[in-house]
């Protein structure tokens, strides 16, 4: 017993002060990601570690454990609390009375609270899954871009269609990467997924990237009665790098030098983007990540396909993106930022990030969410205390900033059928 006290009250102290412990910059803050997810993701249990500790202090007369474990219970106590409180942002983007405008037959496939010991996703018919969908052929070769299409098998459609762009720094990373889970629970809701394969950094920069993002619109546009989608009704979403890129294709429908020549003709408007922790101004990710340690190395032509991890080698290289760093192309940094295209016509936003993101800066976040604001675009901005990048992706159907952060994403979606 004396042990167990022991272990319990400091293993829950431990995490909860890995949670807690600000952290250094990159690249030295990457080694605090590994450690700080788990702290995040799995902190009701630490929870009830700690408190599990103090009692069998108490019980076993070890009391010196008894505070430990009742500080580490309490900071986690804390944090679950803190993911999960309501955050007021829906009634400031679509009113006071949002809620009421989502009919109970969307509510009921939708998490139905902020965060819960486990997430139960609703019962539904398992899904179509169409895998490797060609939605574009390269010019003057026979390689094919793939998505693949997940879509209601019960012929209950919403009419809602989420075009899902992966992340990966722009480098490396491909579709069906830890999404299955969310894809299926969106597809409980009725809605249709078309999870995209991009061209990554080195074989095209971001106006390929950007180009591929359109093609995949203007394709699922084209075939939208084949699954029972409304072209009116296309959502962008993604996280990291495909967050940015979901934000960059949502708010530049018209813009003519990011619209490749073979679809100028097309209609690319979306109606909604979200991102997970999206990058939305890339001087200010140059500066956040210290990327000038990069600066110097030899440049690296465009138009080698590396592979779903090869070009992993190369993350950072903004250089390599958008053509050189910011003293010597700098119209690319402010072209390739979503903050740049903000307007009143951008469709609706939501934006969703942790305060202690080791990528994703989260002032240049909220800059980005107060513009969207003043340019009149229904916003919402959800920063989760304490949270670092790529918190959705470890153990979600426990973890409160990834319970709560699906929470929101539902009734954003079920907003845009309205």
């Amino acid at each position: 017993m004396m042990v167990l006290a022991y272990i319990f009250s400091c293993l829950s102290l431990l995490m909860s002060i890995l949670l807690i412990i600000p952290q250094p910059k990159f690249p030295l803050s990457f080694w605090f990601l590994l450690p700080k997810l788990p702290a995040a993701a799995l902190s009701p249990y630490w929870a009830t570690i700690g408190a599990a500790g103090a009692i069998i202090g108490v019980i076993s007369e070890v009391y010196w454990t008894v505070p430990l474990g009742i500080l580490g219970s309490g900071i986690m106590i804390w944090y679950v609390w803190a993911c999960s409180r309501n955050h007021g942002d829906f009634e400031k983007a679509f009113g006071t009375d949002w809620a009421d405008k989502i009919t109970p037959e969307q509510t009921r496939y939708m998490v139905q609270k902020r965060w819960s010991w486990f997430l139960k996703m609703k019962a539904s018919p398992e899904p179509i899954w169409e895998r490797d969908v060609p939605f574009w052929t390269i010019p003057g070769t026979d390689r094919q871009l793939l998505c693949d299409i997940w879509r209601p098998s019960d012929g209950r459609v919403s009419g809602l269609a989420l075009v899902y762009i992966h992340g990966g720094a722009w480098f490396f990373m491909d579709k069906d990467m830890g999404t299955r889970s969310f894809f299926r629970h969106m597809v409980a809701q009725g809605h249709t997924v078309m999870d995209v394969s991009y061209r990554r950094c080195p074989e095209v920069d971001i106006y390929g990237m950007v180009g591929d993002v359109k093609r995949a619109v203007a394709w699922l546009k084209a075939n939208a009665s084949r699954y029972g989608v409304n072209p009116e009704k296309i959502v962008l979403g993604g996280g990291s790098a495909g967050g940015h890129l979901a934000q960059l294709v949502g708010y530049t429908p018209n813009h003519q030098e990011l619209i490749p020549e073979d679809i100028k003709d097309n209609d690319l408007s979306v109606c909604g983007v979200f991102s997970y922790y999206g990058f939305t101004d890339l001087l200010a990710l140059y500066q956040y990540m210290n990327l000038h340690i990069m600066e110097g190395q030899p440049p690296v032509p465009l138009g080698e396909n590396l592979g779903s991890w090869g070009g992993m080698r190369y993350q950072g290289r903004m250089d390599i993106l958008l053509g050189g760093w910011p003293k010597d192309a700098p119209y690319m940094y402010e072209l390739a930022s979503p903050i740049t295209h903000v307007q009143p016509d951008c469709p609706p936003t939501l934006l969703i990030q942790g305060k202690q993101d080791i990528f994703c800066f989260v002032k240049a976040t909220c800059e980005h969410y107060t513009k969207l604001v003043e340019a009149g675009v229904p916003a919402i901005n959800v920063v989760f205390p304490k949270t670092n990048h790529a918190f959705d992706l470890l153990l979600p159907q426990i973890s409160p900033p990834a319970q709560s952060a699906l929470y929101d994403v539902d009734r954003f979606l079920a907003m845009l059928l309205n």
